[in-house]
């Protein structure tokens, strides 16, 4: 177990230089300079290369990879070029926004896919089986962004029954609507892998064992099947939840929905260079941790996966 925990945290470092180091490269290779964009199109040289100076734009670029790798592995991330707050206060500030959208999502998605599929998967190749299928072939074809703007139009503009955009405390009308979106691809994958893995178990030695037996149809299916088809399902929700917080900036773009997501589109916008390398340095931290744990997950699971 500790070599395992040692071998993963050592990985998750690695991988976090990696990403850290990509898009430090990347930003400075995008036309455009954050000093004018903060004094605009009509500042004068002085005043540009007077900006660039304070913010040490002006170094050569490899001072300015050591210093932020520094500061970042200190927890400092600087402050935004448009607010001039500190990134890490500002990403904390809008924490709670995306985890209760992503989270919730997740939840929903992962509890309706698996519920699909069973059904799915008991009830085989007969028309529940087939509209579910068709109903998942769709969630995983169609784009999330334009599932969202389809939902907004139908049920925020036109029927209004919820807001189309915002969010206030306590206002869970707010939620709906990215939420459903958010979760319509995960939920889609989900239920067609808990389907598959479902009718992989069902067609085991073991399972006709236990229905010879003469035990419940419940227990069959949630004892012996379900138990031993959860590993790729497993799986599948973890890669989901990495998938979720990578289109949850569209969504929140789209539902103006005050996370994350919206405030690193915001900052891409803004040529905010300190803010765009914190949102994508929280996203790799997350996704990092996510697998870590689905790891441990996943030999809990299946006493075939060893730790170490």
């Amino acid at each position: 177990m500790s070599a395992f925990v040692i071998r993963n945290f050592f990985y998750s470092i690695v991988i976090i230089i990696g990403v850290l180091t990509v898009t430090f490269c990347l930003l400075y290779i995008i036309p455009g300079d954050p000093a004018r964009m903060m004094l605009g199109q009509r500042a004068d040289v002085a005043s540009v290369e007077s900006v660039r100076e304070e913010l040490g734009l002006n170094k050569p670029i490899y001072i300015q990879y050591f210093k932020f790798m520094t500061n970042a592995f200190q927890g400092d991330l600087g402050r935004s070029y448009a607010t001039n707050r500190e990134v890490v206060k500002t990403i904390l500030d809008k924490l709670p926004a995306t985890a209760l959208l992503s989270f919730s999502a997740l939840f929903i998605s992962s509890i309706l896919g698996i519920l699909i599929g069973i059904i799915s998967a008991v009830k085989q190749y007969t028309w529940l089986d087939n509209f579910s299928m068709v109903f998942a072939l769709i969630g995983i074809s169609f784009p999330s962004f334009a599932f969202g703007l389809i939902m907004a139009l139908v049920f925020g503009h036109l029927l209004k029954w919820f807001p189309i955009s915002g969010y206030v405390n306590d206002g869970l009308q707010y939620l709906v609507l990215p939420m459903l979106t958010l979760a319509l691809r995960p939920m889609a994958i989900t239920a067609r892998i808990t389907r598959s893995s479902m009718m992989d178990v069902m067609s085991q030695d073991y399972v006709r064992t236990a229905k010879a037996k003469g035990l419940s149809s419940g227990k069959v299916i949630f004892k012996h099947t379900l138990r031993n088809a959860l590993n790729p399902v497993v799986t599948t929700i973890s890669a989901s939840l990495a998938a979720t917080l990578g289109g949850v900036l569209f969504i929140e773009y789209i539902f103006n929905w005050p996370g994350i997501g919206l405030l690193a589109i915001d900052a891409i916008f803004k040529l905010d260079f300190p803010m765009i390398q914190g949102t994508v340095l929280f996203s790799a931290i997350v996704f990092v941790v996510i697998n870590f744990f689905v790891d441990i997950v996943y030999a809990m699971l299946d006493p075939k996966v060893k730790l170490s």
